[in-house]
């Protein structure tokens, strides 16, 4: 039987603050006494590889035996952002490990060289529930990765069962706002919580090349770029959609010829009773979505009470759906609906209408729709959509929130924006959107 090759991870040049995430700890080290270390910046700046790697180093150089913590915001995309490439790492480095699945101890890599063993325990911080889950574990070391999107309580909970003498911590992730729990409480206090800082940019990822390095600047818009690009904890304030001009706009005769019969059509839902109802149909000729034509029902409406029956039902509404989706069978497509609305899936489905549920992840949705228009990939049509034009020129984020410390949207004439949203961050595969 062929002996099986185990995977090879190939090293690229480690950059200076990548080489500080792998030293700060070493008994030469100056900073060696910091009981911490933090590392936040631009997207693709090499922070993850170095940081999980190094912390697993230093685990087993220090420790035999032990517990240690590894946290993402699910365990999903800690697997997806984090696992794979350490796995590879440690491989290629001499160590052995075993993922656990499942067992006694499920989501647990077990990490073995030079006669020492330890366990890394791996959990998903997405909510405030999440803290129950670390309860009762004693730590020697906690890894946050992208801390920023987990809540307070979790990683306060995570951080307090590290009990073992020597205990670290380490934190990774991309800037939010200025005031966001960690940039306040573990950032601005680093010195006092004897932190090690360090920030990173796209250039501290001496594997990226400037093509690659441009790709991405040119995928983000607005406090994304400042964000993730520029790696500021910066305010989202105003206007959401400033990258929203004329050049994104076009009218009945600016539609190519040919469009409706090259390009694929789906109709994306904002359900709403009482609110409006919005119906958007986007052609997409794999490159840029055309968003022709929309369908609105305000119940609050002029129009609406004049009616006599202004607040309409599923049955109502899946009427309107038909009429606007057109009776011939190649008139027939996806729908895509707000994941909220389950009378209303139900009585499409009912009907024959393929039916997908929306992904509502409201920032991320956001930070692609913006790439997208900045990019000139979403046309909409000024004739025809006019609600949907308004409500993008008036969709603001909560100046109020932010001064409580939260990202908030202003939830009204965003019923047309949610809908866009709903089809860009379901439909679109993933090369396309950045994800």
């Amino acid at each position: 039987m062929m002996k099986k090759k185990r995977p090879i991870f190939k090293f690229q040049p480690f950059s200076r603050k990548q080489r500080q995430i792998f030293t700060w700890w070493a008994d030469k080290s100056p900073v060696k006494d910091a009981v911490g270390i933090i590392a936040d910046g631009a997207i693709r700046s090499g922070k993850t590889v170095s940081m999980s790697l190094s912390y697993v180093m230093w685990a087993m150089l220090k420790y035999d035996g032990q517990n240690f913590i590894m946290a993402g915001k699910t365990i999903s995309s800690f697997k997806r952002n984090v696992l794979q490439n350490l796995k590879l790492m440690l491989t290629s480095r001499g160590y052995h490990w075993i993922y656990h699945i499942s067992g006694e101890f499920p989501n647990m890599l077990e990490v073995t060289r030079n006669g020492k063993t330890n366990y890394f325990y791996i959990f998903g911080g997405k909510d405030e529930g999440s803290q129950d889950l670390v309860q009762g574990i004693t730590a020697a070391g906690a890894f946050f990765d992208e801390v920023a999107l987990m809540p307070e309580s979790f990683v306060n909970q995570a951080t307090g069962r590290c009990s073992v003498e020597g205990a670290t911590w380490w934190f990774n992730c991309n800037p939010a706002g200025p005031m966001h729990w960690f940039k306040l409480e573990w950032i601005d206090k680093r010195k006092k919580k004897r932190l090690l800082y360090l920030h990173f940019t796209m250039d501290d990822n001496l594997s990226l090349s400037e093509k690659v390095k441009e790709k991405y600047r040119e995928m983000y818009a607005g406090v994304f770029y400042l964000r993730y690009i520029k790696g500021m904890w910066a305010v989202a304030e105003g206007l959401i959609y400033t990258m929203l001009t004329k050049e994104n706009l076009y009218t009945n005769g600016d539609r190519p010829a040919g469009l409706k019969s090259t390009a694929a059509k789906t109709i994306t839902v904002d359900y709403g009773t009482t609110n409006p109802c919005v119906f958007l149909e986007v052609w997409d000729d794999g490159e840029t979505l055309w968003v022709d034509r929309e369908y609105r029902w305000d119940s609050r409406s002029e129009e609406a009470r004049r009616s006599g029956n202004p607040q309409r039902t599923d049955s109502q509404y899946a009427d309107d759906m038909e009429e606007f989706m057109g009776a011939d069978p190649e008139d027939q497509c996806m729908v895509v609906v707000d994941p909220s609305a389950a009378s209303f899936i139900a009585e499409l489905r009912s009907r024959g209408v393929y039916v997908k549920p929306a992904n509502n992840e409201v920032e991320d949705g956001i930070r692609v729709v913006g790439s997208l228009l900045a990019k000139r990939n979403i046309r909409i049509n000024k004739e025809n959509c006019k609600g949907l034009l308004g409500e993008m020129r008036s969709y603001v984020w909560d100046d109020k929130a932010a001064e409580r410390g939260e990202e908030k949207l202003v939830k009204q004439k965003d019923h047309g924006p949610d809908a866009l949203r709903y089809y860009c961050y379901t439909v679109l595969p993933k090369w396309r959107i950045g994800a």
